[in-house]
């Protein structure tokens, strides 16, 4: 047996700490949504920090160009932040109130991309090749950056849920729901929902990029209440609420695995390039020609420091599938591998752990080897692996129409080879898909003849992608030699 603790939910808190909990508290309502809606508007105090969040952006809501756009943010955040912005932010971690330190890391995270990603971006946008970025991060931002990072647990740059995502968000109509309630989903459809900060506009691709992912992200309590269901049950030998549980979390990633889907619509392929400049890390080290020897915080150490970039790949959604269904006992030991593990520490401590310990708890109640022991466990087990193949199988369809076709450079946002990385990550679950799949012969002894039709579309699907991800990589391989990070003009114009 591993030592795994039983997760504390925010619902187990008495009502005055789960008020002052950390924002990313662990949710049976809210899943990996933060406790409450974020700051959409920083105090009166922030004012200076405010304004220079909104004339930031490329795109202004007037139609102007913003200090992005003019190549004059860097010089713009040195003028205009000092010491007496710093100590109202360390003001503000003292007063330990976690709804502004959490909107105070997103906005000093947004600052802190702006600044060392400018001049990328501004080459890029006018050769096509991503040039390099600033190496020294500015003490007025690294300082207060390091102390909300270390108040809150996190690295001090830019992650997928506790900046660019998960806290960049508000409701247009909120259904009048309470503090720590979900609320009606439709409240959470993405044409109720609007981004608070911006790289390149408020109002187009990189605001359906980010608010899809909010819509996916509001079933996750929903999740991870399904998911507390089946191994629940598997503990408790109890095969009919095993079932029950497997059943309500195919329903739920079947309905994540709709809002995703609607990505093409949200956000134009042909307008990714024009903001992922930004969502680069400054690692890995050596590896990036963008910052090949890190990048040194002002004030904070006085050796460069690296940091992978903002990745959908920092999501919870796929690991709690991943770790639940055993299927990331099937990784390979390799290099690859390695990075996903490393993927996995980018986000809130209390998402990790939750995510880490549910690894153990499914190890502990063997959930693959449980449901192997009755047909309709196996069968709706399969169906669950098979919803993990359609995210990742998704994930790489966005990849190839987003970034492969339009760009040579060879590592994406988060450091990985972008050839190698999402490709045997699916090729593991189909591989685990697969085998269970031998494990259940025949589903024509299945009453539930609706399921058994589903897992032999499953298993036929399994071994064809599996065949034909193999060679579509091999040819990708020989299209991009990843040696030239120069936009392809042909494919984006």
């Amino acid at each position: 047996m591993i030592a795994a603790p039983t997760p504390v939910f925010l619902e187990d808190l008495p009502l005055d700490q789960a008020q002052h909990a950390p924002m990313f508290t662990m949710s049976k309502e809210r899943g990996f949504l933060p406790r409450e809606d974020p700051l959409a508007e920083l105090p009166a105090q922030f004012a200076g920090l405010e304004s220079l969040l909104r004339r930031m952006t490329i795109k202004q809501p007037d139609g102007s160009q913003g200090l992005l756009a003019l190549g004059t943010f860097g010089e713009t955040v040195k003028k205009e932040l000092g010491q007496e912005m710093t100590d109202r932010v360390m003001a503000a971690i003292q007063s330990k109130d976690e709804a502004l330190i959490s909107a105070l890391f997103r906005d000093y995270c947004f600052l802190t991309s702006a600044y060392l990603l400018e001049p990328v971006d501004y080459s890029f946008r006018k050769t096509g090749v991503y040039g390099t970025g600033r190496n020294v991060l500015p003490y007025h931002v690294a300082v207060p950056l390091n102390a909300l990072a270390e108040h809150l647990g996190h690295y001090p740059y830019m992650e997928y849920a506790s900046s660019y995502a998960l806290v960049n968000f508000r409701r247009v109509n909120s259904g009048g729901c309470a503090p720590g309630k979900l609320g009606d989903l439709k409240t959470w459809e993405t044409d109720n929902l609007r981004i608070i900060r911006a790289f390149e506009d408020h109002d187009g691709s990189e605001a359906g990029f980010i608010l899809v992912h909010i819509s996916m992200v509001a079933y996750t309590g929903m999740l991870v209440t399904a998911a507390e269901k089946v191994l629940d049950g598997a503990v408790a030998t109890d095969r009919a609420a095993f079932n029950a549980g497997l059943k309500e979390l195919n329903d739920v990633y079947t309905k994540i695995n709709e809002v995703m889907d609607t990505m093409w619509g949200w956000s134009r392929p042909i307008d990714y390039l024009k903001f992922r400049s930004f969502i680069f890390g400054t690692g890995p080290k050596k590896l990036n020609s963008m910052f090949p020897e890190g990048v040194l915080y002002e004030g904070v150490s006085d050796e460069p420091m690296s940091f992978r970039g903002e990745s959908g790949a920092n999501d919870s959604i796929v690991p709690l599938g991943d770790n639940l269904l055993q299927i990331t006992a099937h990784l390979p030991k390799n290099a690859l591998a390695d990075i996903l593990r490393d993927f996995r520490k980018y986000r809130p401590s209390a998402q990790r752990d939750y995510v880490e310990g549910l690894e153990h708890r499914a190890v502990n109640a063997d959930i693959a080897a449980f449901a192997e022991k009755d047909p309709e466990s196996l069968a709706l087990y399969i169906c669950n692996v098979d919803q993990i193949r359609d995210i990742r199988e998704r994930h790489w369809r966005f990849t190839k129409e987003y970034i492969i076709k339009r760009t040579d450079h060879p590592i994406a946002t988060g450091g990985s080879p972008i050839l190698e990385y999402l490709p045997q990550n699916l090729t593991v679950v189909l591989d685990v898909l697969s085998a269970a799949c031998d494990k259940l012969p025949s589903s024509s002894d299945l009453s539930d003849k609706a399921l058994a039709h589903k897992v032999e579309e499953i298993r036929a699907r399994a071994v064809l992608q599996k065949k034909l991800l193999g060679e579509e990589v091999e040819r990708l391989k020989a299209q991009v030699q990843g040696k030239d990070d120069k936009l392809r003009e042909k494919t984006s114009a």
